[in-house]
């Protein structure tokens, strides 16, 4: 797979770059930023956070807002921050923030028009990290995390890969989308109608089936204008006090949807991946 470098900042000792390349599942050119921290210099390959940003982002959100640098050179981790959908002149859109191009959920799509380009299911899992350990000097060591979107992608992912990953975190995640607004628009127009295969993108669902235990943390802000009608973390909590699953869920007053709560928390979060890889 051939990738091409767009740009390259030297930050904390490290590298972010960007790059380009054409996706074979997603039949279009898609984006993806990588911080390599300083340790990756000398030969080490070191393990990999990838991070799934939510509506309306791409790769650059999160690298430029989240302050995640400085503590990924300490530790030795790198991070990839892949685009939350396909893009270009070809791929299907909606007028709206929360279908189509920044919206892609994280899923494959069955249905016309979005199945041509809408596999970022397979591009996160299959695709990515297979360029990402073949062009970068990184482990098999994975871990996930993400926010609101991304956060859905990160467990949901982590869920139904348990041997890919060895723990997962989010903030501010839509926990439960077959129940909310958010994912019942955009799961009707990529799967269809037949609620019964939402389920297999939704963290609820799998937490309450699953046999095997991946570590996880959650933070939430209290003052989320999104909290009731589409996150939903006591559906999460429900969930896994009932499967006595190894959950942490962190609730924070005054903290709202932003990136100024994800930048409060985020050095606990890459902190909590290294402890478990």
């Amino acid at each position: 797979m051939t990738i091409e470098n767009i740009s390259c900042n030297k930050s904390f000792g490290g590298w972010h770059k960007q790059y380009t390349h054409r996706s074979e599942v997603n039949r279009c050119t898609m984006r993806f930023a990588i911080y390599l921290p300083p340790q990756c210099s000398n030969g080490s390959k070191v393990p990999v956070v990838y991070w799934l940003s939510g509506l309306t982002c791409t790769d650059e959100n999160f690298m430029q807002k989240a302050g995640a640098l400085r503590v990924a050179a300490e530790l030795g981790i790198a991070i990839v921050a892949p685009d939350t959908s396909p893009r270009g002149d070809d791929v299907a859109d909606d007028d709206n923030y929360d279908l189509g191009k920044g919206a892609g959920f994280y899923v494959n799509a069955t249905q016309a028009p979005w199945a041509t380009h809408y596999q970022m299911y397979d591009y996160v899992v299959k695709e990515l990290p297979a360029i990402i350990e073949e062009h970068f000097p990184v482990s098999t060591q994975r871990a996930i995390s993400g926010h609101s979107m991304g956060g859905h992608g990160a467990l949901s992912i982590a869920l139904k890969n348990p041997a890919m990953f060895t723990s997962a975190s989010a903030f501010s995640p839509i926990t439960n989308p077959v129940n909310c607004p958010w994912g019942e628009k955009a799961f009707t127009a990529y799967l269809g109608d037949d609620k019964t295969a939402w389920q297999q993108y939704d963290t609820v669902c799998l937490l309450t089936e699953s046999t095997t235990n991946v570590p996880m943390m959650v933070d939430q802000g209290l003052d989320d204008n999104f909290l009731a009608e589409q996150l939903k973390p006591e559906a999460l909590l429900q969930a896994a006090t009932q499967k006595d699953y190894p959950l942490t869920l962190r609730q924070h007053d005054g903290y709202d949807h932003s990136y100024y709560f994800i930048a409060s928390f985020i050095d606990d979060h890459l902190r909590f991946h290294a402890a478990h890889f």
